[in-house]
């Protein structure tokens, strides 16, 4: 079996490359952050507070989080487009720096690499979940290049909208940088790959040939 490891900031493009990585070697794709955005989501839904890690470890631990097809399903329900709200991804910062949110979904993280051939991304793939990957990248991209993706997701044109949009990046890189548990930082062993002003389907392609040179 073969892991990918693809970590990287906010807005670095993570998904979409390591979605583009699994189809074309064939690999399962595990979109970490999601489920942490699904616990936030559910968290919200039910009134927990995210910053209460204890209510919230619970809604870790018992909530049925899966992935299906790319889709993030909880309690079988398709809830994929309900998590990229700047609200979710608010809470959703919060939520992971709780100690026992993070043991849960990190458990459910490494029984999925032990299922079979996967390229796994988030913000501590390759330091914290498989620090044994086969293939670690850290994926990164400029704060304008990284606001200018997010603002398209969002629909944000605005000049002010776009300021607020780029401060809110750059507050996330801090926390996640500077977070207790499982902080975001590049692995010794990551080869560095900069997505700014490159294709999705180039960065691919240069993901893929390092995996495929990591093969033999």
């Amino acid at each position: 079996m073969t892991a990918v490891a693809i970590d990287g900031p906010a807005g670095a493009g993570k998904s979409t490359v390591a979605r583009g990585v699994a189809e074309a070697l064939g690999f399962t794709y595990v979109d970490t952050g999601a489920m942490y955005r699904a616990v936030a989501f559910i968290a919200q839904e039910r009134g927990v507070d995210p910053g209460d890690a204890i209510a919230v470890q619970g809604v870790a631990t018992v909530v049925d989080v899966s992935l299906e097809d790319g889709a993030v399903m909880v309690e079988g329900k398709d809830v994929t487009r309900s998590l990229r709200t700047e609200a979710v991804s608010r809470a959703a910062a919060e939520v992971a720096r709780h100690q026992g949110v993070r043991a849960a979904l990190v458990a459910l993280q490494r029984r999925l690499a032990g299922e079979g051939d996967v390229v796994m991304e988030g913000r501590d793939i390759g330091t914290m979940v498989l620090p044994d990957a086969d293939v670690k990248v850290f994926l990164t991209a400029s704060l304008e290049e990284r606001t200018g993706r997010r603002a398209n997701d969002l629909g944000v044109t605005g000049s002010d909208e776009l300021d607020e949009l780029r401060k809110t990046i750059a507050a996330r890189d801090r926390s996640d940088m500077h977070r207790a548990e499982s902080p975001l930082v590049q692995a010794p062993d990551a080869v560095v790959v900069d997505s700014t002003d490159k294709t999705v389907t180039d960065v691919v392609h240069e993901i893929v040939r390092l995996v495929r040179g990591a093969q033999g």
